[in-house]
């Protein structure tokens, strides 16, 4: 009688080791607890997707492994460079961003997106006057169409007029992403 519930503890233990638990009749994939395997027949999903669905998430440091990948498989072209330079602004990390925001305006000079995002890197450095031509540039280029660009320029004009801050005059900013890469400056004080 022993032996028969050892035999039986053993034979339920090695039934639960297999595919699908003690339940499976066959081989059932979707039953299985583990992920999938690679196909390597099938094809990847582009980096810079990857990377754009990562920022409009909020997965600044996701994001931007994504887009390395997609400067490894492309190299460093211009939109590339952008989106480096985008995720590096998410993340806080104006000087990393800054020279890659210059090579993407460098490479797409009519990038109006672009020169918008190198200049709230600007902006947050307090380099308002460059920042304030940066803005005035990505305006032009985008023929006023786009609200966010307008209001950073005004933004950026306000404060260049009031270079003179004392502490009652001092304000806070928000940069706030909105679309594609696409990013505001707002005022928090008011």
């Amino acid at each position: 009688m022993k032996q028969a519930l050892w035999a039986i503890l053993i034979l339920t233990q090695l039934a639960a080791c297999t595919a699908g638990g003690p339940s499976a009749v066959g081989p059932d994939p979707d039953a299985s607890p583990y992920a999938p395997g690679l196909d390597p027949r099938g094809d990847a999903v582009d980096g810079l997707t990857v990377g754009h669905r990562l920022m409009a998430a909020g997965q600044f440091e996701l994001a931007l492994e994504a887009f390395t990948r997609a400067a490894a498989e492309q190299g460093l072209n211009g939109e590339v460079l952008m989106a480096l330079g985008s995720a590096n602004l998410g993340l806080g990390r104006l000087h990393q961003s800054e020279p890659m925001l210059r090579r993407a305006v460098k490479a797409e000079p009519d990038w109006a997106e672009a020169w918008n995002n190198l200049g709230i890197v600007l902006i947050e450095k307090g380099e308002t006057a460059e920042a304030t031509e940066v803005f005035r540039r990505a305006y032009a280029l985008d023929n006023g169409q786009s609200d966010s660009i307008r209001d950073n320029l005004r933004l950026a004009l306000a404060k260049l007029d009031n270079s003179v801050y004392g502490p009652e005059v001092e304000q806070e900013y928000k940069i706030v992403r909105r679309g594609h890469g696409d990013y505001l400056i707002r005022n928090t004080g008011s």
